[in-house]
């Protein structure tokens, strides 16, 4: 009997380790957003512009995320760093369109009207995009999605991500990389245990910590986003007085 009592202990403490359903779009707006939003808007839905299928039409209300009119607007970043997590959420691009999800403000999925690609790349919707060499001038690494799993333009898709944050020693030393565990795409697996080793092209902050905040790219075209949920991953399990 006190065998089954102390395997009941471990698992509870184990399904502790997540703080569950840290919402970033909700009735509150843009509160969970840093202060610099740009033309950010807080709206109630969005779809393809009945007259230009490259912008968004949007309706009043809240909890979907629209960078404006034209999509050329500042990155948004939360106002609270996370570090390894479980990140659910749903995005909409019209015909064209480009945007990037960034963990930690520093590793990037691709967000992209890729729509028909039969041989995607890195820079594809799904793809954790390359790195970038500004002194040589050259992108490295990227990981395409294994297939494409985009729906067309105008449609909302989902990511489901499980990511770990790099780890670090008692010193501030890298001692491992982050690590896309896996990710899936409108419920299709695209990576799995893909390492990065260090900011994707474009990314908020060039170096590296335990934490960050999540970043969505805003300048690069129209994009809605709804439906953000993040799981944070703890890195020790949470202690649970044995009551009985």
């Amino acid at each position: 009997m006190k065998k089954v009592l102390v395997l009941s202990l471990v698992l509870i403490s184990f399904s502790a380790w997540a703080e569950l359903n840290v919402r970033f779009l909700s009735e509150k707006g843009m509160s969970s957003w840093t202060e610099e939003v740009g033309e950010w808007q807080d709206t109630g839905g969005a779809e393809s512009s009945p007259d230009n299928d490259t912008l968004l039409a949007t309706t009043p209300g809240n909890g979907v995320l629209v960078n404006g009119g034209t999509g050329r607007t500042v990155n948004l970043f939360t106002a609270k760093d996370h570090g390894s997590v479980h990140l659910h959420v749903e995005f909409m691009v019209p015909k064209g369109s480009n945007s990037g999800v960034y963990l930690m403000g520093r590793y990037e999925v691709q967000v992209l009207d890729s729509w028909g690609v039969e041989n995607p790349e890195s820079s594809d919707c799904g793809g954790i995009y390359q790195r970038y060499d500004e002194k040589e001038g050259y992108g490295y690494e990227g990981t395409p999605p294994r297939v494409n799993a985009s729906k067309a333009p105008g449609e909302w898709q989902s990511f489901d991500i499980h990511f770990e944050a790099p780890k670090f020693d008692e010193d501030g030393k890298k001692i491992a990389n982050a690590k896309f565990v896996e990710v899936k795409h409108n419920g299709v697996v695209i990576h799995e245990n893909v390492e990065v080793t260090g900011p994707t092209r474009s990314a908020g902050f060039q170096d590296e910590k335990p934490s960050g905040p999540l970043m969505l790219q805003g300048d690069h075209g129209p994009v809605a986003y709804r439906k953000m949920v993040i799981q944070m991953i703890h890195d020790k399990p949470i202690r649970i007085r044995n009551s009985f």
